[in-house]
C-alpha cells in the first residue's frame, strides 16, 4: 500500500516545487531542481503521482458532507455552505461554494491561496504524463501509470463538469513564460467536455489492470465505473434539451451508460460485501464491493465519528453531530416487508415509527431508543441537550435538529472526542462501490428496454442483500417501467446514503426545484425531523426543522468571478448550445 507520509520530506518538498505555479493557468518554470531525477526512476515518478493520489477530495475528514446539501440530511450548523448558500439560494460567481474537500474548486484565486483547486491538480496530471513519457523509464511501467494519471485527471475533470458544465480541457504543462497569451484556454462546451472525459476512460479501461498489487490505485474495473456513471449523469434529463418534455432523457444515451456499467458487472472481479453495517468500516476495506477507494491507515486517518457522529453519549458531547437524516430520508426506508411505508398492507405505524422497518435502517439510522456505545439514544423533549439529545429546532447547540443521527460509516468503537484529537477512523472511503453500479445499470437499462429480467435482477441482488428485504416480484408482482423508475430511485436513495450520491442524483434528475408533473421540487420544500413527546407513552409529530429554496439556475454553478476576471479567452464567450453570457453560465 503506498503511504504518501512515510516518504521523505525533502524528496516530496522537491517534487511539491517542481509542481508549483502562477496561477491555474500557467507555471513557473524556473529552477527546476533536480527535475532529471525525479523521472530517472520508477520510484521517485511513484512519488510524484501517489502525491496526485493523495489531492483526491479527504471526506472521511470533511465536516460538511455533500448530503447536507440535500433533503436528506440537516446542516449542523448555519454558518455551513448548506446553509448560508445552498438552502438560501444564496450563489453567486463571488461565493459560490467550493464542495465538500474543494471538490469542484476550480482553482487558486490569488498567488496567495493555498488552497489547491482542480486545475493544479490536473496540472499536476499532464505534468507527469508528459515528463513520463519523455522518460526512459520501462515501458511497461510508462504505460500503466499514465493510464492511472489519466484517470486522476478524468476524476478532477468531471467534478468539475458536474458542477459547471463546460470547462476549458488541458492537457498539455502550460507556461506563461514561454507561451503568453496562449495559456488562456476557452471553456469547451458541456458536451465536449463529457466527449473528452468518456473518450478518456474508455482508451485506459483495457490498459489498466483488472486487480492492482497496491490498494487505492485505479483499475480497469475503476476506470469503466467512472466512465458508466459519467454516462449515467450525462443521459438523465439535466443534460437534455426539452428536458420537461422528456423525463426519461436520452435513449442513447442511456443504453451507453447501461453496456458501460454492465461492462463491470460483467468483469466478475465485484460483488456485494454480505454485511451492509461492516462494510463500510475498517474490516470492509478494499472489499470485492469496494472499486475505488481513497486509503486511510495509521498516520493517515480520518475523524468521521468525532465530526459526524451523535451529539450527547453517556451524558457528555462526544461529536458535532453533523450527520442528521431527515424526515424524508427516514420515510424512504421501506418496512421488512419491502414495501414504502405510504403503500397498502406496510404494516407502518406512525406511532411506532421505528418498529418493522428493513434492516438498512438500522444499519444507517440512529433514532430514540437507538444502543450506542453503551448508552441508549434519547431524543424526547424535556429531557434536555446537556446530558440527551432533545432536538434544537433553534440551531442553538450541535445536538441534532432532525431527532436523528446517523451510524452508518461510523464505528461505534471509537469515542468522538478522541477521534477528532487524534484522527483514529482508519476506514476506506469509497468514490465508487459495486452497489451502485448495480443500480446504474438497472437505472439505465430500465429506460431503455423497462423492467427486464436483467434490470429486476440488478436491483433484487442490492434489496435482498443479507436478507435485507424480499424480491421486487415477491413484493409488488409486476411492475411497469414508470413503478421500477421509482422504485431504483428510492433504492439509491436508500442504499447510498451518506456517501455523497444524492446531491448529484437530485441534479442529474432535475427534480430540485419542480418535479415532472409541476409540484414543488425536493430542494424547495421544508426540511422535517421528528418532535417525540410525552413520558410513559411517546408521541411522535413531524415538524418544519428549516426552510429550503432552489433556483433553476442552480443546477449549475457560477464559474467563479476570479476566473472570469483573469481569463479573456472564457469571459469572451457568449451564446452557443450551453447559453453562456460573457462566458458565465445562464442566471448568474
Amino acid at each position: 500500500m503506498f503511504k504518501i507520509k512515510q516518504y521523505p520530506l525533502l524528496l516530496i518538498a522537491t517534487l511539491l516545487f517542481i509542481s508549483c505555479k502562477k496561477d491555474f493557468l500557467d507555471v513557473q518554470a524556473r529552477d527546476r531542481v533536480g527535475d532529471d531525477a525525479v523521472w530517472a526512476s520508477t520510484n521517485n515518478a511513484d512519488l510524484f503521482l501517489n502525491d496526485i493520489y493523495n489531492q483526491l477530495p479527504d471526506l472521511n475528514n470533511e465536516t460538511e458532507h455533500l448530503e447536507q446539501y440535500t433533503d436528506n440530511s440537516d446542516v449542523g450548523v448555519t454558518w455551513m455552505a448548506g446553509y448560508s448558500s445552498i438552502r438560501v439560494a444564496n450563489i453567486t460567481p463571488s461565493n459560490l461554494p467550493r464542495g465538500p474537500w474543494d471538490m469542484w474548486y476550480w482553482g487558486k484565486e490569488s498567488n496567495n491561496d493555498t488552497r489547491t483547486g482542480n486545475y493544479e491538480k490536473i496540472r499536476k496530471c499532464n505534468l507527469f504524463i508528459t515528463k513520463v513519457g519523455a522518460s526512459a523509464l520501462p515501458e511497461d511501467y510508462k504505460k500503466e501509470r499514465i493510464a492511472e494519471a489519466r484517470f486522476l485527471r478524468a476524476m478532477y475533470y468531471h467534478w468539475l463538469w458536474m458542477a459547471y458544465g463546460g470547462v476549458p480541457i488541458i492537457t498539455n504543462v502550460l507556461d506563461n513564460l514561454t507561451q503568453g497569451d496562449d495559456i488562456y484556454v476557452p471553456r469547451s462546451t458541456a458536451k465536449q467536455t463529457f466527449g473528452f472525459i468518456d473518450k478518456e476512460l474508455g482508451e485506459i479501461a483495457d490498459i489498466l489492470p483488472e486487480k492492482q498489487s497496491e490498494p487505492g490505485r485505479a483499475t480497469k474495473g475503476a476506470a469503466l465505473t467512472l466512465k458508466g456513471w459519467c454516462e449515467l449523469f450525462y443521459a438523465s434529463p439535466l443534460r437534455n434539451s426539452g428536458d420537461v418534455a422528456n423525463p426519461g432523457g436520452d435513449l442513447e444515451r442511456w443504453k451507453l451508460a447501461a453496456k458501460t456499467n454492465k461492462q463491470v458487472i460483467d468483469l466478475g472481479v465485484y460483488d456485494l460485501y454480505p454485511d451492509f453495517r461492516n462494510l463500510f468500516l475498517r474490516v470492509g476495506n478494499n472489499s470485492t464491493e469496494s472499486i475505488f477507494a481513497r486509503q486511510y491507515m495509521e498516520g493517515k486517518g480520518g475523524q468521521l465519528e468525532g465530526k459526524e457522529g451523535p451529539t450527547i453519549v453517556n451524558g457528555v458531547q462526544q461529536a458535532w453531530g453533523n450527520f442528521q437524516p431527515t424526515q424524508e430520508l427516514v420515510d424512504e426506508f421501506s418496512m421488512a416487508n419491502g414495501k414504502a411505508i405510504y403503500e397498502p398492507g406496510s404494516g407502518y405505524n406512525p406511532q411506532q415509527p421505528y418498529v418493522g422497518r428493513e434492516k438498512r435502517f438500522y444499519q444507517t439510522i440512529l433514532f430514540n431508543g437507538s444502543p450506542w456505545q453503551g448508552d441508549t439514544l434519547r431524543m424526547v423533549v424535556g429531557l434536555g441537550r446537556k446530558t440527551a439529545n432533545e432536538i434544537d429546532l433553534g440551531y442553538t447547540s450541535d445536538v441534532t435538529h432532525t431527532g436523528y443521527y446517523a451510524c452508518k460509516r461510523l464505528d461505534e468503537k471509537i469515542v468522538g472526542s478522541d477521534n477528532r484529537a487524534n484522527s483514529t477512523s482508519y476506514q476506506n472511503y469509497m468514490f465508487f462501490r459495486f452497489g451502485e453500479v448495480l443500480l446504474s445499470f438497472a437505472e439505465a437499462e430500465n429506460e431503455v428496454n423497462g423492467p427486464t429480467a436483467e434490470v429486476l435482477a440488478a436491483v433484487n441482488r442490492v434489496r435482498t442483500r443479507a436478507g435485507n428485504l424480499p424480491t421486487i416480484e415477491a413484493t409488488y408482482g409486476t411492475v411497469n417501467k414508470q413503478q421500477m423508475r421509482d422504485i431504483i430511485r428510492r433504492e439509491r436513495r436508500v442504499e447510498l446514503a451518506f456517501e455523497d450520491r444524492r446531491w448529484w442524483d437530485v441534479l442529474r434528475w432535475k427534480i430540485a426545484d419542480r418535479l415532472m408533473d409541476g409540484s414543488t421540487g425536493v430542494l424547495n420544500r421544508p426540511e422535517k425531523g421528528i418532535v417525540i413527546t410525552g413520558t410513559t407513552t411517546l408521541t411522535y409529530t413531524p415538524s418544519n426543522v428549516s426552510n429550503r429554496l432552489f433556483l433553476p439556475k442552480m443546477y449549475l454553478m457560477p464559474v467563479p468571478q476570479h476566473v472570469l476576471d483573469r481569463n479573456p479567452a472564457i469571459r469572451a464567450q457568449s451564446g452557443g448550445e450551453d447559453n453562456w453570457q460573457n462566458g458565465q453560465n445562464p442566471g448568474y
